[in-house]
């Protein structure tokens, strides 16, 4: 059973720290970069691949080109962790446990405070799919078919809801009671 809370996080008002400048820090970069492109980002790594120097000149990336110490976690709100060094991800982990700060080892599930979803955007709507860390593949594959089937008009629908929320009149129990009989027509009743 998948025991996993969804969460989406406000990043841009948050300090990301992601240790690892290679092809894995990349891809989770990336990732961040993708669902929160003004996401405040601390990256650390004693080498840094030129397509994450080319990130830091178009966002808000500071690059450090030093080995992982403890002392950059302090003002870090979450950590992603994307080193090939074991020993350097499970002293992360140690580290911002007794910190208290969230923290996510590439590949490791058992070191993972959280996992990075496979994510499905139109527009305004973000779908997050989780497999509890059993297969990527799998999200991502489903997050492919979602992007196929999901209308590229879905932010007019939206937007037309939104509008009508905004317009509703009674306590929350009668808009929520209103907002139910309008998008019924989406399980096909």
């Amino acid at each position: 059973m998948n025991n996993l809370f969804p969460i989406f996080l406000k990043l841009e008002e948050l300090h990301t720290l992601i240790v690892g400048g290679g092809n894995v820090g990349l891809e989770k970069l990336e990732a961040v970069l993708r669902n929160s492109p003004k996401a405040k980002i601390t990256l650390i790594a004693p080498e840094i691949k030129d397509e994450i120097k080319e990130l830091a000149q178009t966002h808000n990336l500071t690059l450090i080109f030093e080995k992982y110490d403890s002392k950059y976690l302090d003002s870090i709100d979450i950590v992603i962790a994307g080193t090939d060094d074991k020993a350097v991800n499970q002293q992360i982990q140690q580290d911002c446990k007794a910190k208290k700060i969230l923290v996510n080892i590439a590949d490791t599930p058992d070191l993972c405070d959280f996992y990075l979803s496979s994510v499905v955007v139109k527009d305004d709507l973000k779908i997050a799919i989780s497999t509890n860390g059993k297969s990527p593949t799998f999200a991502k594959r489903f997050r492919e078919v979602l992007e196929e089937i999901l209308p590229d008009t879905l932010h007019e629908t939206l937007d037309n809801l939104q509008s009508i929320r905004n317009k509703l009149k009674g306590d929350f129990q009668e808009k929520v009671q209103k907002l139910n009989e309008i998008t019924k027509v989406m399980r096909g009743e």
